[in-house]
């Protein structure tokens, strides 16, 4: 790779979407080809929607190719970065065949902000119920009549963290605040 910014910037994502699947136990994240990265597979062990034998049923695995070409930071071209891999009878309004419609990317969208816009997209927690705005109008239709249903998979991506788990410092602070409050303030 020629592109010192581009590998700076994929170096990043690495490091971002690593940390992020190592705080989830709803994604698994398989990075390709030879550092610098820029192709993953996000596999995502969520509740989402698939159309078989002619009805709608829950489906819990899922899986997106990303790729980030060489241009990513100047362009983009959505369908050429993300990519249904399967099931492939996914549905969901903004996912026709293996085209995703994440919304409005910029150049630049990083890893773990595409991640989250899958996960919302698979759970259901991001929706889109109007035809002429969709890739799949009969799931905008059946959104429309079942989104009491919503969100499909309303698990967080991340886990939550025990109380001062992100702050090496936070027992002693809180031990420091309980025997203030129990002895009028002085500690």
């Amino acid at each position: 790779m020629n592109d010192p910014i581009l590998a700076s910037f994929l170096e990043h994502q690495y490091h971002e979407g690593m940390a992020l699947a190592a705080r989830s136990d709803l994604l698994e994240l398989v990075p390709l080809e030879p550092a610098p990265y820029q192709r993953y597979i996000v596999r995502l062990f969520c509740k989402g929607l698939v159309y078989r034998n002619e009805q709608v049923m829950e489906a819990n695995h899922f899986e997106v190719g990303v790729q980030f070409p060489d241009d990513y930071l100047r362009r983009i071209e959505p369908a050429e970065v993300l990519t249904l891999l399967g099931p492939r009878d996914t549905f969901h309004p903004n996912i026709l065949h293996f085209w995703i419609c994440a919304g409005h990317l910029i150049p630049g969208t990083g890893l773990v902000d595409l991640i989250y816009s899958v996960f919302e997209i698979f759970s259901y927690t991001k929706v889109t119920m109007t035809e002429r705005d969709a890739l799949n109008p009969n799931a905008c239709v059946w959104a429309r009549e079942n989104r009491h249903r919503f969100p499909i998979d309303r698990r967080p991506l991340v886990r939550p963290q025990p109380v001062g788990a992100g702050d090496p410092e936070a027992g002693e602070k809180a031990v420091r605040q309980a025997s203030a409050s129990r002895t009028g303030g002085a500690s």
